[in-house]
């Protein structure tokens, strides 16, 4: 295993906070593998880059030689985890649990080594507790710590109700450090609640309490909410190698080391080295958002297409070059909507945007600027691009 000092190096590198660092470095002296814990709840199956910074850190433990357990909360999400909810979650079912943690599953081993990663359903020790066991880990929290949590605060003082069985979530996601005598768990820091549980439960039977790594949110494409698919700011695991290159090109030059901190496996020393050619005035921005861009596809494809990917870019939107792999639409002329089609084929979000589009200039049919889509020339064959990013045809049937 690598030094105490370098594995500290880069378990640092972007994460947000770290409670009981001094417990951690103790543990890393032992020169063990140490028990990796990371709780997932299957209610959202769709990965994407801001879900994976958690997940980078989990791969680079696991690349210093330590143990991954993944907890699948098949148990716990038939109750819901209440973070950041205004109200009761729906409970999912076992079939939807199931389903939605295969899903995870496959994603997520674009990330860690699936021959070294354990996977876990907490069901196996959850489902077992008995009522007794179950009363004597309410007795570990008061009715105060629970209302300490934002959420549950914000939802007591508005009269909002909130049901016994939320309460149980973060206690039994806590058990979950006990059952598998964690080391380390790891989360985001609006888990912070739930991941410190573990920490109380492991003391309260008698074991060493987990170190705590809380990593930051993701901002999206858009430099300033939080990476969401709701948001439309997001960038999928799962999207191909062009929208994958363009998106991240789209992303705020502040972000650049952010990004590279968060959602790549570069090393704290070569992010350094990019620190200081973006503080240099004649260091093009752009350039170092290229290779940031061509990095990110080459982790969850290959080098192949990040490289086909780059070139594809540089061609349509540095050289201005219409693609050839664009979208070809066959619509029937009769009542022929344009507007309606694009909207239908999810080519523009609204019919409104797409007005709105073509007034401030960005729409452009056969090479011609349109500003009033009232105004669009019959054409059999129609070459149509939106801004720079947006190229799809339309053939009249």
């Amino acid at each position: 295993m690598k030094s105490i000092e370098d594995q500290l190096k880069i378990i640092l590198k972007g994460t947000e906070d770290i409670i009981g660092m001094e417990g951690l470095k103790e543990k890393l002296a032992e020169n063990r593998p140490l028990t990796i814990k990371l709780g997932l709840d299957p209610s959202a199956p769709d990965i994407h880059l801001g879900h994976t910074v958690v997940l980078r850190k989990v791969k680079a433990l696991q690349d210093l030689g330590h143990n991954v357990v993944l907890i699948i909360g098949d148990f716990t999400g038939m109750i819901g985890d209440p973070t950041g909810k205004s109200k009761t979650r729906k409970s999912l079912t076992k079939a939807d649990v199931i389903t939605n943690a295969n899903t995870y599953k496959e994603q997520i081993f674009k990330v860690l080594d699936k021959n070294k990663t354990q996977v876990r359903f907490n069901s196996q020790w959850l489902s077992k507790l008995t009522m007794e066991n179950a009363l004597n880990l309410a007795a570990t929290t008061t009715v105060a710590r629970m209302l300490e949590r934002d959420d549950f605060k914000n939802r007591y003082e508005s009269q909002t109700p909130i049901s016994i069985h939320e309460f149980f979530y973060p206690l039994l996601q806590g058990y979950d450090s006990v059952a598998i005598k964690a080391d380390i768990e790891l989360g985001g820091t609006d888990q912070r609640f739930n991941v410190l549980m573990g920490r109380t439960l492991q003391k309260e039977n008698g074991q060493n309490p987990q170190s705590t790594i809380f990593m930051p949110l993701l901002e999206g494409i858009d430099g300033v909410k939080k990476m969401s698919k709701s948001l439309g700011n997001y960038i999928g695991i799962n999207e191909d190698p062009n929208t994958i290159y363009e998106k991240t090109m789209g992303i705020p030059d502040n972000m650049i080391i952010k990004y590279y901190e968060l959602i790549t496996d570069l090393h704290p020393d070569d992010i350094n080295i990019i620190k200081e050619l973006l503080s240099k005035s004649t260091t093009n921005p752009r350039d170092i958002k290229m290779n940031l861009s061509k990095e990110i596809v080459k982790m969850y494809y290959d080098q192949n297409a990040s490289i086909k990917a780059e070139e594809r870019f540089k061609s349509i939107f540095q050289k201005k070059q219409i693609p050839d792999d664009i979208n070809i639409l066959c619509v029937n002329k009769s009542n022929f909507d344009i507007a309606d089609v694009l909207v239908k084929n999810k080519i523009v979000p609204s019919k409104s945007e797409f007005r709105r589009l073509a007034s401030q200039g960005a729409l452009r049919i056969n090479g011609n600027k349109i500003f009033n889509i009232l105004e669009i020339p019959a054409s059999e064959r129609m070459l149509i691009q939106i801004g720079k990013k947006i190229f799809v045809k339309i053939n009249l049937v």
